[in-house]
Formats: structure tokens, C-alpha cells, sequence
């Protein structure tokens, strides 16, 4: 092993001294594997070249000590038949070289380099592909990358939790020293970096396996296993056996966090699921042509949209705001109830101190009272001071509102929700001339803020880019304001006219599904406020279900949902990549596999534009040649 140490030092060349620009390389530094492995493990030749062009470079502290870009190829190559071809391993390895070549978009002269860079990523992937920055190299560290990332990142949140926003951090806060292997920051960690490392393993395990199992060798073990053949030699196989690598979100405690992460994992594949069954055809159908045969796919209808999703959603979530407020997002409760002072009341200032006014939640939880006793009647203490037993007694935190209503009021809710007003579509509109302009303000302010990223925009296109934020902050506050106010109103409304006794604890559920059609007005952009909301809601009712035990939970429930919702993802990324129509989704799951951020929908497109000016090039060609041929002929006559 030293001589052949030695013997690629000296096909390299003479030892480099240091002013030349780095230590030389001996047969010890090519052949130790120890620091072959640490080098591979922390970074790749062309990152260290780029770290070495714009970095190491600059300061010529650094260039002198630094090895160069050379030194540090041949120690990860080891040997000379694993370097590349380029000569003394001044060049990456072959493959690596052209998958970089496609990734930064050149050709070495080659017009199919796109097609075949990504034969020579599926070749590695199956364990084909040779050289320095192999598959497992690559894996292994972009998994190490990841868990020192996230335990930075972690620990970044946790002091600006602590010190910017005020929130206690458990143990840490409190002084209680809390043990390294339950620490939240490290199994967080553990369990993104295995989660990758495990993915790529089982993506590539499962696709050599495939690969096996096709080769015409395989023939005989196909012939007695059929059905497990066709399970593994499916090409959706290596994605679904690849999702199992999620089971290591187990690592982090069950916390907020993870069922998070599971319901967002799930929401995304379920949307990219219907995506591509929306783009086959297989939701809307297609129409027949004049043959017969569908030909034309239909389009989706105009009121279609993930608008539809909110009057569920705002229905489970304002019904659990009031009867199961422990299973309710807080930030959704401290949105809505500071921006309803028409609905509830501040503490006057001439109020005697020493009477206590009822809280927000002392007036959500007396709405819940009323609706299990079915709304009770209210009785005014104006008009009967001397009744006893007015107000029932599970009922008395709203005294100090009741006592002093409108005495043409004459139901309970109106009295706690508007007592001054016994009008309730004035209370109505009073609500939106306090609601809409504040909230329009911070609107304005937000999407104001989310244009600065994209101030380009702003120097070549300021009048309309102006209108656009001005009518996005409008839409989205006229959005907000309608379904609080609807929502609000409507308790008065079924109050009014329904019977006492018919859907007494329901009418919060009808009357934020009313409130939900208000998001018709933002339906063309306001499909990501749609989607978190939905999450929110799936949370909330699960956490209801369970509770009131309309179902059980299981153990790690959470942890399986995000492993089905990898293998969905994997399936319609296999499928129909097309699906998912963010490019940086595309690109997240190709890195993911080990296929390289890049995106190679948009990189086939590019291809097939390339095939097709060939083919149209060489037809004009052929047809130059023809009319050429044919004025020869001519002439020769």
C-alpha cells in the first residue's frame, strides 16, 4: 500500500514546497485512511476548490499552511487507479465531474451531457459509480451537515426565545441541569440526520435490489416468487422502502413539534397526490374526441379551489375555541379575540375596583354555559330589580355585564356580546369600523415588508406593485374582518330566530362555516393561509377526538402518519414529478435521494427543447440539400 503511495506521488509530480502553495503529498497522506475518511466525511474536492478559489486563496497565511486543491484530490482518491482522468488528479472524477457539469449547466461538447449526467447519478445510486465523492461519502456527510445545523439552529431559537421573547425553556430556565441524551436540541438532531442517512441507505438498497431482480439472471427466482417480484421490482419500491427511514422521528420526545411536522409532511403529500391526479385526469376526467377516444383533459371547475377547505375549518376551530379551548391554537384565540373589542368589553375606567370585570375567556367559556343550558332567557335587572335568581349561578362571572344591559334586550348572549347596544347589526357594523382599519394597517405593514426581498421589483414596477399591495392587504382584511364579524354575529342571529332547544352547542360549528365562505375573496392567492389553517384544524380535531374519546390515540401514531406521508410524497415525485410545483421541492427531494439539488423536471425540459431544434435543424438541412440537388439537376439538363 506505500509503494503505491509512493508511486502515485510520483506521478503527480515532485514534492510541492510550501511557498508553492501547500505541504507535498507522501505515500503516508495518500494511503492513510483515516484521513482519507475524515476528508470525505467533512468535505468534497470541489467544495474544498471553491473553498480554496474564493477563501483559503485570499490570505496568504492560509495559502502557505492550506494543501491545494490537488494534495487534497489525491488523498481522497488514495490510489492512483481511483483518480480522475484529467491527470495527477487535477480534475474531479469522472462522474462527479459531469453531474457538476450539469448542475452549473455546461457541456463538455456533448449534446446529450443532461441525459447522461443523470444515468451516471442513477448509476452511483445503484452502486455503479466510482471514485472519491461516492454515494455513501456524500450521505454520510450531508448527514453530519444536518445535525450540526440543527443543533445550531436549536440553540439560536432557544436564546432568542429566552432573552427576545420571554419564554421559559423548561429545565434550562429554571436551573435544573437536564441530561445530554434527553436534551429536545440533541434528539431533534439525532432524528433529521438519521431520517436523511436512512433514506438515502434504503433508496439506494432498494434500487440495486431492483436492478437485481430485473437482470435476466434473476430469472428463475421471479418465476417461483411472483408476487414478491412484482412488489420489488415496482418502480415505486425504492420510495416506499425509503419512507421507512422516518421512523427515526421517533428519536424526538412526542412533543408540539412532531405531530407539526407530521401533519405539514402529510398536508404536502396529500396536495401532491391530488395534483397529479388532477394533471392525469383521473379526478375531472377527460373528453372524448371525434374518434371516440379521450383526447382533451376537462378543465377544473371556476368555484373549485382550497377555498373550500375554510368553512370546515373555521367551523371546527371557533367550536373548539369554546368547548375545548385546551385542544385550541393559542395564537389563532389571542388573533381573534384581540380584534373583536365590539363583541368584548374592556374593563370600564370608572369601574369600582374592588368588583371584578370578566376576562375574554370568563366570557367564552359563560357562551359555552348558555349554549348546555339552552340559551336561557334573559331577564333585565333594570326592568325587574328585585327578582332573584336573574342570572343562573354558573353564570355569575358575567354579572357585572348583565346587570347593566339595555332593557329591550331580550336575549342572554346579546346582553353579554353588545349589553350597551340592543341593536345587533349595529353592533355589526360597528364591529367592521373597528376591526377593518387596524387590521388593515398590520396588512399592509406585512405585505409591504414581504416585497423587500423583491425590491427589483419595486424600482422598475412601483405603481404596480404599489396596487398590488395595497389590494392584497384589502382582500386579506376584508377576509378576516367578514368571517370574525359573521362569526360573531351569528350567535345573535340563530339566538333570534331558531328555537332554544335545536342545535343548541352546534351553532358555533354553523356559524364558522358561514364565516369560512368570506375566503372566496382571497381564493386566488390565499392558498397558503388556506392549507395552515386546515393543518390547524386537523390538529385541533384529533386532539378533540381524543380527548372525548371518539377514537384512540396510538402510540407513535404521529411518527407512522410521517412515514406514510414519505412514501406518498416519494410515489407522486416517481409518478409525475410535475406534481410538485415548487422547484425548490423538486429540488429538496432529488437531494434528498442523493441525485443532487437540482431539478430535473425544468433539466428534461431543457433536453427535450434541445432534441427537437436538432430535429427541426436537420429537416431544414435535409431539405436545403434536396432544393440544391434539384437545381443541379436542372442545370445539368
Amino acid at each position: 500500500m506505500a509503494s503505491r503511495g509512493s508511486a502515485g506521488a510520483g506521478a503527480g509530480g515532485p514534492r510541492a514546497s510550501p511557498g508553492a502553495g501547500g505541504p507535498g503529498v507522501t505515500a503516508k497522506s495518500t494511503s492513510d485512511p483515516i484521513l482519507r475518511n475524515a476528508l470525505r466525511y467533512t468535505i468534497s474536492a470541489r467544495e474544498y476548490a471553491v473553498l480554496h478559489k474564493y477563501v483559503i486563496s485570499k490570505s496568504k497565511t492560509l495559502k502557505k499552511r492550506a494543501p491545494t486543491v490537488d494534495t487534497v484530490q489525491r488523498i481522497m482518491d488514495g490510489e492512483p487507479q481511483n483518480r480522475g482522468r484529467g491527470g495527477g488528479g487535477q480534475a474531479l472524477t469522472k462522474s462527479y465531474a459531469g453531474a457538476a457539469a450539469t448542475g452549473s449547466g455546461a457541456s463538455s461538447g456533448d449534446k446529450g451531457s443532461k441525459a447522461k449526467a443523470k444515468e451516471e447519478v442513477l448509476a452511483r445510486i445503484a452502486g455503479k459509480g466510482a471514485g472519491a465523492d461516492d454515494y455513501n461519502a456524500r450521505a454520510i456527510r450531508h448527514s453530519l451537515r444536518v445535525f450540526f445545523a440543527t443543533g445550531a439552529l436549536m440553540k439560536l431559537w432557544g436564546i432568542v426565545s429566552a432573552r427576545v421573547l420571554g419564554k421559559d425553556q423548561g429545565g434550562a430556565a429554571s436551573g435544573q441541569k437536564q441530561p445530554l441524551h434527553k436534551s429536545p436540541t440533541l434528539r431533534l438532531s439525532v432524528s433529521l440526520s438519521t431520517i436523511l442517512l436512512m433514506y438515502r441507505l434504503l433508496f439506494r438498497f432498494f434500487t440495486r435490489l431492483r436492478a437485481h431482480l430485473l437482470d435476466p439472471t434473476a430469472a428463475p427466482f421471479r418465476i417461483r416468487n411472483p408476487k414478491t417480484t412484482l412488489t420489488l421490482t415496482s418502480p415505486y419500491a425504492p420510495a416506499v422502502g425509503a419512507s421507512l427511514a422516518g421512523l427515526a422521528l421517533g428519536v424526538y420526545p412526542s412533543q408540539q413539534l412532531r405531530v407539526s411536522i407530521a401533519v405539514y409532511a402529510l398536508f404536502r403529500a396529500l396536495e401532491f397526490g391530488w395534483n397529479c391526479a388532477e394533471d392525469n385526469g383521473m379526478v375531472w376526467g377527460w373528453d372524448k374526441g371525434t374518434h371516440g377516444r379521450p383526447d382533451k383533459k376537462r378543465i377544473r371547475p371556476w368555484w373549485w379551489g382550497s377555498w373550500m377547505l375554510q368553512p370546515f375549518a373555521f367551523g371546527q376551530l371557533l367550536h373548539a375555541a369554546v368547548f375545548d379551548r385546551d385542544c385550541f391554537p393559542t395564537a389563532y384565540g389571542d388573533f381573534i379575540f384581540k380584534h373583536s373589542t365590539a363583541y368584548l368589553h374592556a374593563r370600564p375606567e370608572d369601574f369600582p375596583l374592588g368588583l371584578q370585570w370578566p376576562k375574554v375567556y370568563d366570557i367564552i367559556d359563560s357562551l359555552a354555559t348558555m349554549a348546555k343550558l339552552n340559551w336561557p332567557a334573559f331577564i333585565s335587572p333594570v326592568l325587574f330589580p328585585g327578582k332573584e335568581d336573574a342570572l343562573p349561578a354558573s353564570l355569575s362571572a358575567i354579572a357585572p355585564l348583565t346587570s347593566g344591559a339595555h332593557p329591550l334586550i331580550t336575549s342572554l348572549s346579546c346582553a353579554t356580546l353588545h349589553p350597551s347596544d340592543p341593536s345587533c347589526s349595529r353592533t355589526f357594523l360597528t364591529f367592521w369600523l373597528r376591526s377593518f382599519p387596524p387590521m388593515t394597517k398590520i396588512l399592509l405593514l406585512v405585505y409591504s415588508a414581504m416585497v423587500l426581498p423583491r425590491f427589483s421589483s419595486l424600482y422598475h414596477y412601483p405603481l404596480s406593485t404599489i396596487q398590488g399591495i395595497i389590494s392584497n392587504a384589502l382582500r386579506m382584511s376584508t377576509f378576516l374582518t367578514g368571517a370574525l364579524g359573521t362569526w360573531w354575529s351569528s350567535i345573535c342571529f340563530f339566538q333570534t330566530w331558531l328555537p332554544r332547544t335545536f342545535i343548541p352547542t352546534q351553532r358555533f360549528f354553523l356559524g364558522g362555516f358561514l364565516a369560512g365562505f368570506w375566503a372566496y375573496l382571497e381564493k386566488k392567492k390565499g392558498r397558503p393561509i388556506f392549507l395552515h389553517t386546515a393543518k390547524a384544524s386537523l390538529n385541533s380535531l384529533w386532539k378533540v377526538g381524543v380527548k372525548r374519546r371518539w377514537w384512540r390515540a396510538m402510540k407513535g401514531g404521529d411518527v407512522w402518519v410521517f412515514v406514510a406521508a414519505l412514501a406518498l410524497t416519494g410515489v407522486v415525485y416517481e409518478r409525475d414529478s410535475k406534481a410538485l410545483k415548487e422547484k425548490s421541492w423538486r429540488k429538496g427531494i432529488s437531494w434528498v435521494r442523493g441525485e443532487g439539488w437540482r431539478d430535473w423536471v425544468e433539466t428534461l425540459e431543457i433536453e427535450g427543447d434541445d432534441e427537437a431544434d436538432e430535429k427541426e435543424e436537420k429537416f431544414y438541412e435535409r431539405e436545403i440539400e434536396e432544393d440544391d440537388e434539384s437545381e443541379e439537376e436542372g442545370l445539368r439538363y
